[in-house]
């Protein structure tokens, strides 16, 4: 199992790693697309449940966040019930640049006390779909802002800072 294979999501308030989702979207995306959101919600959580622990009471909150990701996954419009937290993506291969720039974010989110739902995206592809051509490259709520470096991070807490305000 390999670092790609865990992805990072907003769950509730938290931010949890979650191994093998995206291949789970992409099987259920191709093999659900006649079931209602609840049917969609539940095969998500038993596939994932596989190699995911997700405790009894915490299905609940796991299924809106799946069916959340689903959604995003198809290109579906979805509820974000969970908002209160920022979108940001670190976009880069893994190398030592972009590793320190999430381990950074991961500080100052700590140190300001920012719920955020943080990804790191590490598919080139994937990575020039959001129209960036170096890395590490940051995403703030669907802004780009920054390609090439890492921040220090007194503008990393700036750039927070004046996010979560919106």
């Amino acid at each position: 199992m390999s670092a790609n294979d865990v992805t990072q999501i907003r769950v509730g308030k938290h931010t949890s790693g979650i191994i093998g989702l995206k291949a789970v979207l992409e099987a259920v995306s191709n093999e659900c697309k006649e079931m209602s959101d609840d049917e969609i919600k539940a095969e998500l959580l038993k596939q994932l449940s596989q190699k995911n622990y997700i405790s009894n009471n915490a299905k609940d909150v796991y299924g809106q966040a799946f069916i959340r990701e689903y959604k995003k996954f198809v290109g579906e419009p979805f509820e974000d019930n969970d908002s209160g937290g920022l979108e940001i993506k670190v976009l880069g291969p893994g190398c030592p640049r972009c590793e320190k720039l999430e381990q950074d974010l991961m500080m100052v989110m700590a140190e300001l006390n920012i719920v955020a739902g943080l990804e790191h995206v590490r598919d080139i592809s994937e990575i020039g779909s959001y129209g960036v051509m170096g890395t590490p490259g940051l995403i703030i709520n669907g802004v780009v802002k920054a390609v090439g470096s890492a921040p220090p991070k007194n503008r990393l807490k700036e750039w927070l800072l004046e996010a979560a305000k919106r």
